[in-house]
């Protein structure tokens, strides 16, 4: 799983030119699961997101997490994070997971982070999307469960 995580001061997604999601300072996040993905594996990534201390306290030092400062997520599913290029120039995509697997781990994910307390929009899954966002710094975080929790990778 990959989590592709951009402070925002906002962000908004659309589908056909219809706005869909919006939000104010917070996240903007790209979710890409894989074949090998779990909820396990999912907890642990939202845990991971959720804790992140990315937002500027009082003395401009990035110490403050999602919660604190009041901040919303925008969650959008996106397989083409499960690329690997590193043969030739065309991506494959072998290792992201069907949609009948990922759609309900995406939903998941959502859940799980509604249910932690935090105002969550998102896309529309499998839909063709438009996003347009104002990352705040810029900041930018690379998630990748492989390297959250390898044990759980084992095997």
């Amino acid at each position: 799983m990959r989590f592709l995580i951009q402070r925002v001061t906002h962000a908004e997604v659309t589908i056909d030119g219809v706005e869909v999601g919006r939000i104010g300072q917070g996240f903007f996040v790209l979710i890409g699961v894989e074949d090998i993905d779990n909820r396990e594996v999912a907890d642990k990534m939202v845990q991971k997101l959720l804790g992140l201390r990315i937002f500027e306290d009082a003395e401009g030092k990035s110490n403050l997490a999602l919660d604190a400062v009041g901040g919303e997520l925008l969650l959008i599913s996106q397989f083409t994070l499960s690329g690997d290029a590193s043969r030739g120039n065309r991506p494959s995509y072998i290792h992201a997971a069907r949609p009948e697997v990922a759609e309900p781990m995406y939903e998941y994910i959502v859940d799980s982070c509604r249910r932690a307390g935090v105002h969550v929009e998102t896309g529309r899954f499998g839909a063709e999307m438009k996003c347009e966002l104002l990352n705040d710094g810029p900041f930018t975080i690379w998630l990748d469960s492989k390297e959250i929790c390898p044990k759980l990778h084992e095997g």
